[in-house]
């Protein structure tokens, strides 16, 4: 089983979420599908419409996982070059695999990198999103700090992510399902039920809506746009440096 995410320190964090990833990379896009209800579909469309390109024409999706937001991104966007990145190598591969069965592939790479250090110069690209990956990162500042300082200025930070709930009673019955419903059905399909009880966690233990607005005005970033998505389950920060 695998320990709440709150009693680790940053190094154990990481080496658990890449261990997390590394065990049900192959089963991720089906049960992000089944466990989310078809909603994810619906999130990142939500997220790729309020990205904006005026000067590059390039958007950096960190922790890009199997890469679904930069193939949404490629597909709405089509002339834009879009980078995914992503500290797991299992994810990676994953992603590169479903580029190459693409008939016309999109002007999509993948690289493997730390979000905390983004290997790319100052002022790179028009927007910048991660989706549902910002809680796995252990120092969520450091981060946005990063993707601000690549994107150029008046470009955009977009975070999508899930979050906790304000109203009592849904936040009863989402505790419920994150900690018992999803770890169960995951267990199904995975062998690995404990990536998902700490996933679970991870949502959870994630910042007020409040709270992280502040994080990403820290990081230098001002809040344009918030949305909240399916009755509050998940939330779109939009941020402009």
């Amino acid at each position: 089983m695998v320990k709440d995410p709150s009693k680790f320190s940053p190094e154990q964090q990481m080496q658990t979420v890449q261990g997390i990833f590394a065990s049900i990379s192959d089963q991720y896009d089906f049960l992000n599908h089944l466990l989310s209800l078809g909603q994810d579909f619906i999130w990142r469309k939500r997220a790729v419409r309020n990205m904006h390109f005026f000067s590059t024409m390039k958007c950096l999706d960190v922790a890009t996982g199997t890469g679904d937001i930069a193939f949404a991104v490629a597909k709405a966007f089509p002339t834009v070059s879009v980078t995914g990145i992503d500290f797991s190598a299992s994810m990676i591969a994953k992603a590169r695999k479903k580029l190459a069965q693409k008939k016309t592939p999109p002007s999509i790479s993948f690289i493997k990198g730390d979000a905390t250090k983004l290997p790319f110069p100052d002022n790179s690209f028009d927007t910048a999103v991660i989706a549902f990956g910002i809680r796995n990162i252990p120092d969520r500042l450091k981060a946005l700090k990063e993707m601000t300082r690549v994107v150029l200025p008046g470009g955009r930070v977009i975070v999508l992510e899930m979050v906790s709930q304000q109203n009592r009673w849904i936040q009863t019955f989402y505790q419920w399902y994150l900690c018992h419903i999803l770890p169960a059905i995951a267990s199904i399909f995975s062998p690995y039920k404990g990536a998902y009880q700490y996933l679970g966690n991870s949502i959870l233990l994630f910042p007020s809506v409040q709270d992280f607005q502040v994080l990403m005005k820290n990081a230098g970033l001002k809040i344009i746009k918030l949305e909240s998505l399916t009755m509050g389950i998940t939330q779109l920060f939009v941020g402009k440096k």
